[in-house]
C-alpha cells in the first residue's frame, strides 16, 4: 500500500481505512498498518458486555479487548493525523439502557475519533438466527430497541460526538471521508476482487456500477492485457435519482443539492414537493435557502428516525411523475 500511495502522489487529506476485529489488532498487526500508511483504523467491538458478545459470537474475553483497545489507541491517538473508529451494536441479547451506555462510556475512555452505533439486524441463516428461531436467546422488542438507540444517540451527543448520519457520530473533523463520498453519491473507483465502483455522468445524469468477481484466483490468472471479470450494472435516470436520495437523506445535512441540480436539472424540492411539505409540517424536515446562509434539504434529528417511512413516501410520489 504504502508503494501504491508514493507510486500515485497521494497527499494529504486523504484516508486509508482497514476494517478489523479488536483481537487482531496485536503490536505487530498495527506496526504492519502504520508502515502500510493507514491512517484510520474500523475496530468491531459491538458491546463490551459479555454475554451480549457470546449471544452473538464476538471473539475474545473482555480483557483481552481492553488490552487491545488501549494498544489502538496507543497507535492511533485522538490528536493526530491518524485516527480509529468504533462500532458499536444496539438491540442485542441481554441488553438494557444501563448496558448500553455502560458500553458507549467504555468505548469513549479510548477517545475514539468517530463511533458508529447500528441497529441490531439479523439474518435468520446466522447462528444467532438460528438462536432465536429456537427461542434460546431473546432480543429487546422493537419499541425497546428504539429506546435503547435514542438513549445510545443522546449519550453520544453528550459525550461531544455529534451525529452526522443515521448511525455514525463524530468528534469535529472526523468524519468518515470516504463513507461521506458514498452517501453524497459522487463518483468512487473500487480495485480488486469483490470491488464495487461507481462512476456517474453529471452530464447525463446516468451511470454505471462495476463489481468486479470475488474469485482471487480467476483475479490472479488473468493475462496482462485482458480485463477482470466483472459485471456491469446500468443506472438510469429514474433508478440514480432514487438512490441519490436514499443515500443523501442519510445525512443530517441531507443530500449535496448543488451536484443533484447539475446532475438532473431539477432541484429536490421540485422533485417531491408534496412530500416535503407534509414531512415539513410535521417538524421533521428542515430546509434553508441559499439566502439564508445554506442550501440545505434535509430531514431533521428527529426526522432521521423515521428516514425509511421518509424514502417510501418519496419514492411514490417520484413514481406517480
Amino acid at each position: 500500500m504504502r508503494r501504491l500511495i508514493d507510486e500515485y502522489s497521494v497527499s494529504p487529506p486523504f484516508e486509508i481505512t482497514v476494517e478489523a476485529n479488536p483481537e487482531s489488532c496485536d503490536d505487530d498487526f498495527l506496526q504492519a498498518a502504520m508502515e502500510a500508511g493507514v491512517n484510520r483504523l474500523s475496530i468491531g467491538v459491538q458491546s463490551f458486555n459479555e454475554d451480549s458478545r457470546k449471544a452473538v459470537n464476538r471473539a475474545g474475553q473482555g480483557r483481552l479487548l481492553r488490552e487491545r483497545l488501549e494498544k489502538i489507541a496507543g497507535h492511533f491517538p485522538e490528536n493526530s493525523s491518524r485516527t480509529f473508529s468504533m462500532d458499536l451494536i444496539c438491540g442485542l441479547p441481554f441488553q438494557n439502557e444501563e448496558i448500553l451506555i455502560r458500553d458507549i462510556e467504555n468505548a469513549i475512555e479510548y477517545r475514539p475519533a468517530h463511533v458508529s452505533l447500528y441497529s441490531l439486524t439479523v439474518d435468520p441463516l446466522t447462528p444467532l438466527g438460528k438462536r432465536l428461531a429456537k427461542g434460546l436467546v431473546h432480543l429487546p422488542k422493537a419499541d425497546e430497541a428504539d429506546r435503547l438507540w435514542i438513549t445510545g444517540r443522546d449519550k453520544l451527543e453528550n459525550s461531544g460526538y455529534a451525529q452526522y448520519e443515521v448511525s455514525n457520530f463524530s468528534l469535529a473533523g472526523r468524519e468518515s471521508r470516504h463513507n461521506l463520498r458514498y452517501w453524497r453519491m459522487e463518483n468512487w473507483l473500487g480495485l480488486g476482487p469483490s470491488a464495487g465502483s461507481t462512476i456517474i455522468n453529471d452530464q447525463t445524469g446516468t451511470g454505471a456500477r462495476i463489481t468486479y468477481n470475488a474469485d482471487i484466483d480467476r483475479w490472479l490468472e488473468r493475462r496482462p492485457g485482458i480485463a477482470a471479470p466483472r459485471t456491469t450494472e446500468n443506472l438510469d435516470t429514474p433508478m440514480l435519482i432514487k438512490e441519490t436520495l436514499l443515500m443523501g437523506f442519510r445525512l443530517l445535512s441531507g443530500p449535496d443539492n448543488a451536484l443533484f441540480g447539475r446532475r438532473f436539472k431539477k432541484s429536490i424540492e421540485e422533485l417531491i414537493p408534496k412530500t416535503i411539505n407534509a414531512w415539513r409540517g410535521r417538524g421533521l424536515f428542515s430546509a434553508c435557502s441559499k439566502a439564508a446562509g445554506r442550501d440545505r434539504t434535509a430531514l431533521t434529528r428527529d426526522g432521521l428516525l423515521f428516514l425509511n417511512s421518509f424514502l417510501v413516501e418519496a419514492f411514490m410520489e417520484l413514481e406517480a411523475h
